[in-house]
């Protein structure tokens, strides 16, 4: 995409959540650094752009070297939570504490794996009207299968469910002021920022990237935290588990009917019931139907009991 030159520079803020990652937090802020510096050269970003990175209660060296990059650099600005929050609360601390500091806020994650290099396409996009730029994945070449297909099946699994998502796209995006002043309206516990933003309107469009490998540390999305954070998402978006426990009562209630009237039809006839294997596996079906579905009832009933305690979603502990 072209770049007008009419167009006055951005002043473009960088947020990125970080929860021990000392491993490769110079790595990410010298690439960082370059390509924005490299954005500002092109006259794209004003000269007092920054990146900004929020520790979300490390427990490693994070906070001394995000300390030691802001001493030496003015283009970095740190960020420090009480304590950790989770990824979601993270992202919005930052974006919440620096909305007044950039026209507009982008937030891509510590390891860098989203291509930095779609930066300047945001920007790009932003110049020309969008308010919302979402970074979208255009392959999955360095997932592992099971990963590729976990992925693409919570995605299809939204779409079914009617919730507004951009497909494969994760927390990489950049967004107006505006958008996130609105954003703030939206008070839940249990965030789920991917579904959010596509209920807060306004202009957007989409660049596409192929995600890098990881080059140092450990994923902090392992296995167990990408299926709660994929229930998350449903359950805050979407009521139809629980239409799907109406219609699973639904169905029992006519094969309840169906089996009574076949337990009289047999006692009439004289053909009663031998054994006790059917009657266990029926007590057993309908026994595990049952707590099936009051696990996904007290899912949506511990999500009312979050939501009214009213507890802050994030406390910073200190600005640098």
């Amino acid at each position: 995409m072209s770049t007008n030159q009419n167009y006055n520079p951005v002043k473009l803020g960088i947020i990125l959540p970080c929860y021990n990652e000392e491993a490769i937090l110079n790595y990410s802020a010298e690439n960082l650094k370059a390509e924005v510096q490299k954005l500002i050269q092109k006259k794209l970003l004003a000269n007092d752009s920054f990146i900004c990175f929020v520790d979300d209660g490390s427990k490693d060296k994070t906070w001394q070297i995000i300390e030691t990059l802001v001493n030496t650099d003015k283009l970095f600005k740190g960020i420090k939570l009480s304590t950790n929050f989770g990824h979601q609360n993270a992202l919005i601390a930052g974006m919440f504490s620096l909305k007044h500091s950039a026209d507009c806020l982008i937030t891509i994650d510590a390891d860098l794996q989203d291509d930095i290099t779609v930066i300047e396409e945001m920007v790009n996009h932003y110049n020309l009207g969008s308010k919302i730029v979402y970074g979208v994945r255009d392959n999955r070449e360095n997932d592992s299968f099971f990963k590729k297909f976990t992925a693409q099946t919570f995605y299809k699994l939204m779409q079914g469910m009617k919730v507004r998502t951009v497909y494969n796209h994760a927390d990489f995006r950049l967004a107006d002021k505006v958008v996130i002043e609105h954003l703030e309206q939206f008070g839940e516990v249990s965030l789920f920022l991917r579904g959010i933003f596509p209920l807060i309107g306004f202009s957007s469009s989409s660049v596409y990237y192929k995600r890098n490998k990881r080059i140092a540390g450990e994923t902090k999305y392992p296995f167990h935290k990408m299926l709660s954070f994929a229930w998350k998402g449903i359950t805050s978006f979407s009521t139809a588990p629980l239409r799907l426990i109406f219609y699973i009562g639904i169905i029992m209630f006519f094969l309840s009917v169906g089996l009574g009237i076949w337990v009289v039809i047999s006692m009439l006839t004289g053909k009663t019931i031998q054994g006790w294997a059917s009657t266990l596996l029926l007590n057993l079906t309908f026994s595990g139907i049952n707590m099936v579905c009051l696990g996904i009832i007290g899912e949506y009933v511990g999500k009312i009991y979050q939501e009214v305690k009213n507890r802050p979603r994030f406390i910073i502990e200190k600005k640098i």
